[in-house]
Parts: C-alpha cells; sequence; structure tokens
C-alpha cells in the first residue's frame, strides 16, 4: 500500500492548510482560502472541536486528507459533511483517495449517522463518476446557496 490512514493531529495543520489550498486552486479559487494554520488548530483542537480530519501519510509526509464536521438534518437527524478531500496532485492515482473517502464513510457508520453529504463541482466529471460508482446520488435538483462574510454584513446592516 505504500501509505497508511489516520486521524489527523494538530501539529498536521501545517500540511493539511498546505492541502486546503492546493483544493482552491484546483477549484479555480487559488484565492479563496482565508482560514490560517492557527485557526484550523483552534477550531479542530479546542474544547468543543467544531471538524475532524483523516490523513494520508507516506513516507512521513501528509500526502491527502478529509476533512469533515457533525451536522443534524431535520428531516434525518444526525449527519455529516464532508467538506474537503484531497490528495496532493504527485500522489493520484494510488488509491489515496479512495481509501481517505472509505475512511469517512466507514466513522459515519460508526457514529450511527443517516447521511453523509458533500459538494461536487458539476465539472468534476471523474469524482462525480467515482461517488456513483460507490452508490452515492449526486442530486442535480439542489443549488448551494452560500452567503460570505461581506454580504452575511451588509444584510446584518440592514435588519
Amino acid at each position: 500500500m505504500g501509505f497508511k490512514i489516520r486521524e489527523g493531529k494538530k501539529t498536521d495543520m501545517f500540511s493539511v492548510l498546505k492541502l486546503i489550498k492546493e483544493l482552491a486552486h484546483f477549484e479555480k479559487e487559488p484565492d479563496a482560502v482565508i482560514v490560517s494554520k492557527e485557526d484550523l488548530e483552534r477550531d479542530g483542537f479546542g474544547s468543543a472541536p467544531l471538524f475532524k480530519t483523516f490523513v494520508a501519510e507516506m513516507d512521513n509526509d501528509i500526502v491527502g486528507m478529509a476533512l469533515f464536521y457533525p451536522r443534524y438534518s431535520t428531516w434525518k437527524g444526525p449527519t455529516i459533511h464532508l467538506e474537503d478531500l484531497i490528495v496532493t496532485k504527485s500522489k493520484r492515482g494510488l488509491n489515496i483517495g479512495s481509501a481517505l473517502y472509505a475512511k469517512v464513510i466507514e466513522y459515519g457508520f460508526n457514529q450511527g449517522v443517516k447521511r453523509i453529504e458533500w459538494v461536487v463541482l458539476d465539472w468534476n466529471k471523474p469524482a462525480i463518476d467515482f461517488y456513483k460508482k460507490t452508490g452515492a446520488v449526486v442530486l442535480e435538483d439542489w443549488n448551494t446557496a452560500q452567503m460570505n462574510e461581506d454580504a452575511i454584513k451588509k444584510y446584518i446592516e440592514t435588519l
């Protein structure tokens, strides 16, 4: 296999941030990442962690990661949202992404969640095909809505 999947640690967040930035570049949003290593350390490893990570390690180097967090569906109950899953470009094709994906699914199963959800860009056909092959349903009739920090502030000012 050549790699191992393990739970992420606070000391991994520098590498995790590098992977997040690589993913943003892949998704054609290279300047969108504003989170810092310190943010990840605080938010993932404080008294009330906001997320969990699994990392893929190869030769003592982190080459992939999956970051996810709990959610709650009013229709289903407890769920997990898989925010990001990335394998560094030079290590793709070694089944590392599949192993990270499987680890998140296994974690959700063991936690008894009713659903695991994530977002995939409509142009990322290899990812869409992979997800469908594993039994995931890619919803084409729901649109993702977001409000960024500036929009939140502007909206609050109108209240």
